[in-house]
């Protein structure tokens, strides 16, 4: 039995961090993936012609040492791959009635773009001329 998941998409807001009172650092942050809508078995288009999409939120949930990465490397708008879990609640909210919830424990998260502060950055210059064979 299997319980894998990996996602890709844009980072929704800036990560959150908060510790547990055994002081656990839990990181968390929306997630967005979108793929083209489909109908009769065909990609639909706008007035446009531009493909309309479906965009689906997913809450990730990081623990210690890569929320921390996370935390202190990720922000809004940032493309991130996301490897890790399934992991479904159950509740009784203040009114008795039950209540679920569904987030992804993530296992490992790997950046696809930088940070637009480090965009701006200018990149070191490096010269790599002693680097050539011949």
């Amino acid at each position: 039995m299997q319980n894998i998941v990996i996602l890709a998409g844009n980072i929704g807001q800036t990560p959150e961090v908060r510790t547990t009172q055994g002081g656990t650092k839990i990181t968390n942050f929306s997630l967005a993936t979108s793929r083209p809508r489909i109908s009769e078995g065909r990609v639909l288009r706008d007035e446009n012609g531009y493909r309309v999409m479906d965009t689906e939120w997913h809450r990730i949930t990081c623990f210690n040492g890569l929320g921390k990465t996370v935390a202190e490397h990720c922000e809004k708008g940032m493309k991130v791959l996301v490897h890790g879990r399934i992991h479904y609640t159950k509740w009784i909210d203040s009114m008795g009635n039950d209540r679920y919830g569904c987030e992804i424990i993530a296992e490992k998260v790997d950046f696809l773009s930088r940070p637009k502060s480090a965009e701006t950055e200018n990149p070191e210059l490096v010269d790599r001329d002693d680097e050539i064979p011949f």
